[in-house]
């Protein structure tokens, strides 16, 4: 009897320890240290949330600059990828699919070579990011769908540059800029 006391003594404390002292202590510091990645990133337009950096949306806007593909719909909820092989005839089709309907969209030369990510959902569906090039491919369709000057272009030009963020630790990934970062940019420019 003796045991089974100690035992449940133990499991209670560990308890303790491990569902409630811990993660509120790990929630504390967090909220000291990281405020705005602890709460999301959430990013706000006149006090109303208008989107997470860290989180995709889509956009089928010929003003707005579009997130890679998503295997879920951008729906953070099942977070995902489509685990289609490259061996997969119907992967194949699908970057084919998406490979015509950019080159569309964007009105583009059938030659034009498009990057990567552009065809290729990420592995959690919600990737925020795409290269320098694919945003500098799209340039050319949200400065005429804005009807920009040529002042105004300059700036959306070096907007891509200014918010193009380097490899992590300079050496993981590629460089890469946040779409939705991109677009309050675009928004920005008058």
């Amino acid at each position: 009897m003796k045991t089974v006391i100690i035992s449940i003594k133990i499991f209670l404390f560990l308890t303790l320890l491990t569902g409630i002292v811990y993660p509120l202590l790990v929630t504390g510091i967090a909220q000291l240290m990281f405020r705005e990645k602890a709460n999301g990133s959430i990013l706000y337009r006149s006090g109303r949330a208008i989107g997470s950096s860290l989180i995709a949306q889509n956009s089928d806007s010929s003003v707005w600059f579009t997130s890679r593909p998503s295997a879920i719909d951008y729906n953070p909820l099942p977070s995902g990828g489509s685990n289609l092989g490259l061996t997969s005839a119907r992967l194949k089709k699908m970057i084919f699919e998406r490979q015509r309907e950019f080159i569309r969209f964007n009105q583009l030369d059938s030659t034009t070579g498009i990057p990567s990510e552009m065809l290729f959902a990420s592995a959690s569906g919600l990737d925020p990011h795409i290269s320098p090039e694919a945003a500098m491919l799209q340039a050319g369709r949200i400065i005429r769908a804005r009807h920009f000057t040529a002042t105004q272009q300059q700036k959306l030009i070096q907007g891509i540059r200014h918010l193009s963020e380097p490899p992590q630790f300079l050496c993981l990934g590629a460089s890469r800029v946040n779409v939705l970062l991109l677009n309050l940019l675009t928004d920005s420019i008058r």
